[in-house]
């Protein structure tokens, strides 16, 4: 699995407006909604089963790193989307740090294994710190794209 698989290029913010961890959520959500990845009318029950599995665990990894994500019925198909936080917020993160990027992910309950393998292709590319800086220092959505399309060429293979 790639980021090009399920991330909605159109989608990835450069800059997190929200100021909080459910204001982001909303803001990347919604940024799913405006690219035409989730309808409109889904919009508060994603946001609302994103929250409920914060409820369970923050998503927030460490390393100024979060990967919210949920399974919804409403989804035909595996989406996601990329943003960055200059200032970081506070996301209630494993190490108690503030969070600079974030992975959303949305998969319909009947596809776990796609899930589980974006799941897995993000958590192995935020593992190099030389693409996790350039992701943190990038001020435009095209910088994030081009970053992800490395990632997904092996670019920052170990």
């Amino acid at each position: 699995m790639k980021f090009a698989d399920f991330i909605l290029s159109n989608s990835v913010k450069a800059e997190v407006k929200a100021g909080d961890k459910q204001g982001v959520i909303r803001e990347l959500v919604q940024s799913l909604v405006d690219t035409g990845g989730i309808k409109a009318g889904d919009c508060d029950g994603i946001i609302k089963a994103i929250i409920k599995r914060e409820e369970l665990g923050s998503t927030g990894i460490g390393r100024g790193i979060a990967v919210p994500h949920t399974k919804h019925p409403s989804v035909d198909r595996l989406v996601g989307t990329v943003a960055v936080s200059q200032e970081g917020i506070d996301f209630d993160s494993l190490d108690c740090e503030k969070v600079h990027l974030f992975f959303l992910l949305i998969s319909p309950p009947d596809a776990p294994g796609d899930h589980l393998r974006a799941l897995e292709h993000i958590t192995r590319q935020l593992k190099d710190d030389s693409f996790c800086r350039f992701l943190k220092q990038s001020d435009a959505q095209d910088k994030i794209l081009e970053l992800l399309k490395e990632a997904d060429a092996n670019v920052y293979a170990k």
